[in-house]
């Protein structure tokens, strides 16, 4: 068939190809012959197999008006599949072959220069033509799209599959009618052969084969003005039509063949039937073919992106390190890190070894395997870390002690394995592994309880991998965590951490220096000096951890913005620390008058027994403004850092907190709930100080899941800590007893001021009344002296103040 379109299309083509060439200019004629497209080339060859050959073109007269000759093109070679190769016709009726002679030159004397032929000069126009042309011949060659033949095949496959199973009947052809036109035209007319009922709700109608002559389907319908029915369609049941209910159906059909008069013997079989569709069989499946064919992709997808031994289904496996190359911008360097100098030594030690391996190995030493940082949170063992990647120049994986272990078994060690091969090709190498304790507690500790643990398994995965067989890459592994004591023996044994770096919290020195740093980016005011500032935060701060010390310069840096000032002023940073230490200020927690005298008297009892006990911490700050979540005041101190405590001093703190208890019972004759606090700090220091410190006689052994001791010596104890925290109780009545009249001038003047600070003390208490003085004393009278030397340089000049205005406002000395 498609031969019989092409010689159709041939011989209605034909008669425009024969128009002569002379209408047209050589150069355009030569073009044509070189432009005819494959399909063209095609019908020539179906025009010469049927007979019509290219002499019954007319010849082609002489186009540039010269005698002897006309022009011939030479043949075009690969005319495309389908044809010979193009060639234009000559007037001779023979086509032109490529041995054609070339067009002769004009008689000397003729007045006209010789025409150049049109395909001469012009060698280069037909090999890219010839180019474009075989291109074109691949593309059309080829597949839409560029898509493979096996793709091809599938689209066409699927796509009959498809409108086969969307088709109804399963794909079989048959043509919707109504009740009226099944009665009218096929049973009045005794076409039908049998009826079958599928699934309650479609009848197919089944004709006689073949259908009588009497009764022509054509013929029209009775009572449709002369329309008949549709041809009905080639197939086992040609015609089909919808019921309400098989009920009705019968009754309509055995009336219908009632009214029609068709004898019982000749009615009309009606059969049922249930059918499933393929589709439906298909949907049916399609959630679980579609869940069972996701989970074959993605495990496929994983094995073939696990690249080694982490892989596996999901790629679960895989360790998830971080790597931190040179190239990457880490801009932490060890100068950013303040506070912790024989810290920075120690991992300045480890840099140098990979950066200079040969100075160590060349005297025989071995490069260390790895450190443990150990400290309380927030003490800077990360931050290290981070200033070991910056500063090694080397590649830096950084991971956390927490994914390793997940639901899968063998995910641990295999992250393991897979980190530290990772580790091997870019040796040299860091490993850090932050929260190593989540993998490193000791075995047998809060295991499995007689099962599988992974959490051992990915431990001795990596003990192995630290110091095994075959572990001579230059790899160093850091590790920190908060709890030292809980890792395995194994782990901590020399040649896998050899090195323990304990970070502690800073002391005043080390707190100045991290003031120092982060106080750098801040705007402060221009009559703020740094040092200063810093000396006196670092020593406002005991206690602080490095990640503390930023919260307080980023907490001043944020109370400056919220007022719109221009500059951080020291007033900000004493908002800070207290927003540090005692939380937010309830400014919606109003206390009554009664409540308020309670607490005002509370606090000064604090307050005066700190002032007057040799051994408690001094006072820093006493405020009476509700803050944080349930404390209606509070009393700040300034702990000397001491490592030893004896008796007397661990007493005189015991003595401190009750100081607050004992006021309200000597000022108002009873107790409040707000000693709840106070009672359980002391009720834990005396017990720690009778069991654990054995002060008391009697010793515990620590928190376990029995007691290490009879009851009689648990009564011991209890004997000893009542009579501990008796005699304290004791001490401080008669102390705040004494020191009745001081405690009301504290207390009125909390009430007026509601916060007083270390100078209002000094103003109303005189100076503490040892002969030790504390860091803040000693501060206090530094800066005492440099602003009586700024006075006495300012009343040397013609400049006096103002009558009534004093020297030195106390705001200015306020701490």
């Amino acid at each position: 068939m498609l031969r019989t379109i092409l010689r159709r299309t041939t011989r209605l083509a034909t008669p425009q190809l024969a128009r002569p060439l002379s209408s047209l200019p050589p150069s355009a004629s030569s073009h044509l012959a070189l432009a005819k497209p494959k399909a063209l080339n095609g019908l020539f060859s179906d025009q010469k197999n049927s007979g019509s050959t290219d002499s019954d073109l007319p010849p082609t007269p002489n186009p540039t008006g010269l005698g002897g000759g006309d022009l011939h093109p030479p043949s075009i070679p690969g005319g495309g599949p389908g044809g010979p190769d193009l060639k234009v016709p000559s007037p001779t009726g023979t086509s032109a072959g490529p041995s054609a002679p070339p067009a002769p030159t004009p008689a000397p004397g003729s007045g006209s220069a010789p025409e150049e032929p049109a395909w001469e000069g012009k060698k280069e126009d037909s090999q890219s033509l010839k180019e474009r042309r075989k291109k074109l011949s691949e593309t059309m060659g080829g597949m839409p799209g560029g898509m493979s033949p096996n793709q091809v095949m599938f689209l066409v496959v699927g796509s009959y599959i498809l409108y086969s199973l969307t088709q109804p009947n399963g794909g079989g052809s048959s043509r919707e009618i109504t009740w009226q036109e099944f009665r009218n035209s096929l049973l009045a007319r005794g076409l039908v052969s049998s009826l079958e009922v599928v699934n309650r709700t479609k009848v197919r109608v089944h004709l006689h084969t073949p259908v009588p002559t009497s009764n022509n389907i054509d013929a029209p319908m009775p009572g449709s003005g002369g329309q008949s029915l549709p041809s009905p369609p080639h197939g086992p049941a040609p015609y089909t039509f919808t019921i309400g209910s098989v009920e009705a159906f019968e009754s309509l059909l055995l009336q219908s063949q009632d009214e029609l008069g068709i004898p019982p013997e000749e009615r009309i079989p009606v059969s049922y039937r249930e059918e499933i569709s393929t589709m439906q069989t298909i949907l049916h499946f399609a959630p679980t073919l579609l869940i069972g064919g996701l989970i074959l992709w993605m495990a496929r997808r994983g094995a073939s992106g696990a690249g080694g031994p982490g892989g596996g289904i999901f790629g679960v496996g895989k360790s998830k390190a971080k790597m931190f190359n040179k190239e990457d911008e880490i801009s932490m360097r060890f100068r950013d890190v303040a506070g912790m100098d024989e810290a920075k030594e120690e991992i300045m030690e480890f840099v140098k070894f990979l950066k200079e391996p040969a100075k160590y190995e060349k005297l025989g030493a071995k490069i260390p395997r790895g450190a443990i940082l150990s400290g309380p949170p927030g003490t800077g063992k990360t931050l290290l870390a981070k200033a070991t990647a910056g500063e090694a120049q080397v590649p830096f994986l950084s991971v956390s002690g927490s994914e390793f272990v997940e639901m899968f078994v063998g995910v641990g060690p295999s992250r393991v394995r897979d980190l530290f091969a990772n580790a091997k090709k870019h040796a040299p190498c860091i490993i850090f592994v932050d929260e190593i304790d989540a993998i490193g507690k000791s075995r047998g500790k809060g295991g499995g309880f007689g099962g599988n643990d992974e959490r051992e398994s990915t431990l001795n995965q990596l003990l192995v991998e630290m110091d095994g067989f075959g572990t001579k890459e230059h790899v160093v592994v850091l590790a920190g965590t908060n709890r030292p004591d809980v890792l395995d023996p194994a782990l901590m044994r020399p040649g896998r951490f050899d090195r323990h770096i304990a970070i502690d919290r800073p002391d005043i020195s080390g707190r100045q220096q991290i003031f120092k740093v982060h106080l750098g980016p801040l705007t402060l005011n221009v009559h703020l000096p740094m040092e200063r500032i810093a000396e006196k935060l670092a020593l406002l701060t005991p206690g602080f951890s490095g990640a503390d010390i930023a919260n307080v310069c980023n907490e001043a840096a944020l109370r400056a913005a919220r007022r719109g000032g221009d500059d951080v002023t020291e007033a900000d940073f004493d908002g800070a620390i207290e927003r540090v230490i005692a939380g937010l200020e309830r400014k919606s927690r109003v206390l009554g008058q009664e409540e308020k005298t309670t607490v005002a008297y509370h606090e000064a009892g604090h307050a005066v027994c700190g002032w007057f006990l040799e051994h408690a911490d001094p006072l820093l700050k006493v405020s009476i403004i509700p803050r944080g979540v349930g404390a209606l005041g509070y009393a700040q101190y300034l702990p000397k850092e001491r490592f030893l405590f004896t008796t007397e001093q661990l007493i005189d703190r015991m003595c401190m907190t009750l100081g607050g208890r004992c006021s309200e019972e000597i000022f108002f004759g009873k107790i409040t709930t707000g000693a709840q606090d106070d009672l359980q700090k002391i009720t834990k220091m005396a017990f720690e100080i009778c069991a654990n410190y054995g002060y008391g006689g009697q010793q515990s052994q620590g928190e376990q899941f029995q007691k290490p001791f009879s009851e009689a010596t648990a009564q011991a104890l209890d004997q000893a800590v009542k009579k501990m925290v008796t005699d304290a109780h004791t001490k401080t009545k008669k102390l705040l007893t004494e020191k009745k009249a001081e405690v009301e001038k504290v207390a009125k003047l909390l009430l007026e001021k509601e916060v007083i600070t270390r100078e209002d003390m000094r103003n109303l208490l005189g100076r503490r009344p040892f002969a030790t003085a504390d860091e803040m004393d000693r501060y206090i009278e530094s800066k005492l002296d440099d602003q009586k030397a700024a006075e006495g340089a300012t009343t040397t000049g013609s400049t006096t103040p103002a009558a009534g205005e004093p020297l030195l406002a106390a705001k200015e000395v306020t701490l």
